[in-house]
């Protein structure tokens, strides 16, 4: 799927204009991206470069990845 936006930020509001209710899958209610949301843009981690600002260009894929965690309790 190709989404316009030339940040991160801006990508995900426009996903949110074609999905409604996307942004509230991604954001709490204080507007912070949830906790265990992970977004990669070409393999690398948003929160080590500009977060929301991360720059976007024509060919870039952005992967959104909920975190996983739990299991591997007594059987």
């Amino acid at each position: 799927m190709s989404v316009d936006g030339g940040t991160v930020g801006a990508v995900l509001t426009n996903l949110d204009a074609t999905y409604p209710g996307f942004h509230d899958r991604l954001y709490d209610d204080t507007g912070s991206l949830r906790q265990f949301i992970n977004i990669y843009v070409n393999d690398s981690d948003i929160r080590f470069a500009q977060g929301l600002e991360t720059p976007i260009a024509e060919r870039d894929e952005v992967s959104i990845v909920p975190a996983v965690a739990g299991g591997g309790g007594p059987r």
